[in-house]
């Protein structure tokens, strides 16, 4: 193979600000990654993952801080001058272009001669699966083939970063997974270096090497998929990786990393302590819907239940607590509105966090 990764030794963010007015879209965001790292940016809306790869790219200039790849500052650099490549939600191909054409459109800018960039065409088009159809025009093909001479365009420079703006999101839940496994082959293949903006948990942890949880221009925690899936390290962090049950209390006794907690809706719940707290604080206790289970012995936390859906082996119920806290929950049987049940945890599934600003 003739295509490859550009080598370099660490892409540096450094204190990275971006204002829009009065509003703080990125608050001094530091982060280190290493050549062949796959990173995915990961938040909710407006938590600041499509500015930071805007500013990495070039298309929306810093307000504070800078951008170093290796010893070279690039924030001040023309987009074109950083060489990165870049794939977009919307594919962002010229529609009257071939395939063929679409893919070598950046060569072609940099002026390479014919011969080699018809050569490093095929090959990027075998490397995305997409052998025999470079003389069709991007209409002809169906979306999971669009992303894909989305991705060739991006990797033919041979960029030293792929940038990569929630580039699934357009595709349906068959597509997803599908395309996820391709993006993670071909950064495998070429020993890429990938950035990859997402709101979706379960595409971060399934594509990368680390995780970086954004909220409000801040980066929250950084760690690698297992460690950010069992140790968040603020509820909000937790919140974004599935934790989606939240129950105040208050803490009866705590022994290590373990509090037993008095729940607001009734009962106590032994779970895992995040921060520091001490019998007498109020609390969060976070657990995930998987977690939370129906109890059919009746031990455990009374629900009120209101619906339950089918999710294959198990159903997914939804209720709501003594004290008004919407719960989700597993069963392992169809639940009707009206219910009344109770659920139980594992404490080493059960989170307790400190209930105050974090």
């Amino acid at each position: 193979m003739t295509i490859h990764a550009a080598n370099f030794q660490e892409l540096k963010i450094d204190r990275l600000s971006r204002e829009f007015g009065n509003l703080n879209a990125l608050r001094e965001v530091n982060l280190t990654i290493r050549q062949g790292e796959f990173i995915a940016l990961l938040g909710p809306s407006g938590c600041g993952k499509s500015t930071t790869l805007n500013i990495l790219a070039g298309l929306l200039p810093a307000t504070g801080g800078g951008i170093w790849l290796d010893d070279k500052r690039i924030d001040q650099l023309r987009p074109e001058e950083r060489g990165f490549g870049m794939v977009f939600q919307n594919y962002a191909l010229f529609p009257h272009m071939s395939v063929e054409q679409n893919i070598g459109f950046g060569l072609l800018m940099r002026g390479m001669a014919k011969a080699e960039r018809k050569k490093r065409v095929e090959e990027a088009i075998a490397l995305v699966r997409l052998t025999g159809h470079g003389h069709k025009l991007p209409g002809q093909l169906s979306g999971g083939q669009q992303q894909r001479v989305a991705i060739a365009r991006a990797i033919v420079v041979e960029p030293p970063l792929v940038l990569m703006d929630e580039p699934l999101s357009n595709l349906d839940a068959k597509l997803r997974l599908e395309m996820r496994a391709e993006i993670r082959r071909i950064h495998n293949t070429l020993g890429a270096t990938t950035i990859y903006v997402t709101h979706d948990q379960e595409e971060a942890l399934s594509l990368a090497d680390r995780i970086v949880v954004l909220k409000d221009g801040v980066v929250r925690q950084v760690g690698s998929p297992d460690q950010l899936f069992a140790h968040p390290e603020h509820l909000d962090v937790a919140e974004f990786m599935g934790f989606r049950n939240r129950l105040p209390g208050t803490v009866v006794s705590r022994e290590g990393t373990d509090a037993i907690v008095a729940l607001a809706a009734g009962g106590q719940m032994r779970g895992r302590v995040r921060n520091e707290v001490k019998p007498g604080d109020a609390v969060i206790v976070a657990i995930r819907a998987e977690d939370l289970v129906h109890s059919p012995a009746g031990e455990g936390l009374p629900v009120k239940v209101n619906s339950s859906e089918f999710r294959g082996r198990e159903f997914c119920a939804f209720g709501v607590s003594a004290d008004g806290a919407d719960l989700a929950f597993q069963s392992h049987a169809s639940l009707g509105a009206a219910d009344a049940v109770h659920v139980t945890a594992d404490p080493a599934r059960v989170l307790v966090f400190a209930d105050r600003p974090q």
